[in-house]
């Protein structure tokens, strides 16, 4: 077929043509080539129509605990004249909802490069948060977002970062200012999180605008930025399930990482409690999104992490769901939460050498620790459904805040 198709062109075209992806045209492009990237066009995924809204914001690319999508749906919510699309790598361990998702194929792929490009930087958007220093662009400019940065800047973007933890957080600092820092083994891990901490936290603080972080404990990592609570929504753990009632109480641990979380201390102080019968000890991993709200009702203590110093994502939906939640939590952190919110912490505290004490101690006083759990949904509301992040975000995004 190809050769009687080449058999009724003119000469010229056909010899043009005959030498397939050698054959150049005026703009130094084969044909070939212009019909294979025409093709490979046609074959990406749709993107989004961005907002036509007066700010048009694009978080991403990280989208951890699906914060990207739940600071962007925060934004619209609360701030008038903001719409926002945010995107994540697709692939991750624990997958959520995003309104772009990237295959990680792509993002080496020079064709949904140039289409990204065109996207973030023709006026499509006013401003660009980017997650954990992860590039927008794949890998068109590097394997972090310096290039990024540069891009969008130079097309007129206005840009924000923001920190969600280990990307900044540096280890050895962790390790010189606390005792159960997971990074006192300078292992492989910890050489490749102290390189990236470094050259995160170059980025971040030496970066002209606005910095955000999800935790305050980041504050030390990087001292100029604002914290930015996590999101999440409140109504999606809200239950009726009575809080220590149960001659046995059960108590939830659901590490993402257990390195992170500290699960040898839970492990080890929780089983001889559970063996003697006080409490019965669930350990839950690998549980999709969907079903931890019927499982975070079904509990009574939820153990969360022991050696890092902030509170995540999986406390607040603790704190939300009524549950006792219990967190060693930086003295730091409580006070700057106390400084900018006006409210104690609703977590009780406990570090890995008092973790069976404390519990023990919850069990024996349940009056005492229903009183702090009762306490966790209204502390989420007026921290963590989004009215305080807008409120954050509106520094920067509301027309004419500071850029």
């Amino acid at each position: 077929m190809r050769a009687r198709v080449l058999a009724m062109l003119p000469g010229p075209a056909r010899k043009i043509l005959g030498r397939g992806k050698r054959a150049v045209t005026e703009g130094g492009k084969t044909l070939a080539a212009n019909v294979d990237r025409k093709r490979r066009e046609a074959a990406l995924p749709p993107t989004p129509e961005p907002p036509k809204s007066e700010v048009r914001l694009f978080v991403g690319p990280a989208n951890f605990a699906g914060q990207g999508t739940t600071w962007a749906r925060a934004a619209e919510r609360h701030l008038e004249g903001v719409q926002a699309k945010n995107m994540q790598y697709a692939g991750g361990a624990y997958r959520f909802p995003a309104d772009i998702e990237v295959e990680r194929e792509l993002l080496d792929d020079r064709v949904w490069q140039d289409r990204q490009v065109e996207y973030l930087t023709s006026g499509n958007y006013t401003h660009v948060l980017i997650e954990a220093g992860r590039p927008v662009f794949g890998t068109r400019f590097a394997r972090n977002a310096v290039g990024d940065v540069k891009a969008l800047k130079e097309a007129g973007v206005n840009v924000g970062l923001v920190a969600h933890g280990s990307d900044v957080r540096l280890p050895s600092r962790h390790a010189e200012t606390h005792q159960w820092s997971p990074f006192h083994e300078r292992d492989d891990f910890f050489v490749r999180l102290e390189a990236q901490a470094k050259r995160e936290g170059l980025l971040f603080n030496t970066f002209d605008g606005p910095t955000f972080v999800s935790t305050p404990d980041l504050l030390v990592d990087v001292p100029g930025a604002k914290w930015l609570p996590v999101v999440i929504e409140p109504d999606r753990w809200a239950n009726d399930e009575p809080v220590l009632e149960r001659e046995r109480p059960i108590v939830l641990h659901a590490p993402t990482n257990p390195r992170f979380k500290g699960t040898e201390y839970v492990e080890a102080a929780m089983q001889p409690l559970h063996d003697k019968g006080l409490i019965e000890y669930r350990r839950l991993t690998d549980i999709p999104s969907e079903e931890m709200p019927a499982a975070m009702a079904g509990a009574d203590i939820v153990l969360e992490q022991f050696v890092l110093g902030p509170y995540s994502v999986t406390a607040c939906e603790a704190m939300a769901a009524g549950r006792v939640v219990v967190v060693n939590v930086d003295e730091d952190v409580r006070k700057h939460v106390s400084s900018v919110t006006g409210r104690d912490l609703p977590i009780v505290h406990a570090d890995p050498t008092t973790i069976g004490e404390v519990v023990e101690q919850i069990v024996a006083d349940r009056e005492a620790a229903r009183a702090v759990a009762a306490r966790g949904p209204e502390y989420v509301r007026a921290v963590h459904d989004g009215t305080m992040s807008s409120a954050v975000l509106g520094t920067w995004l509301t027309p004419g805040a500071s850029k």
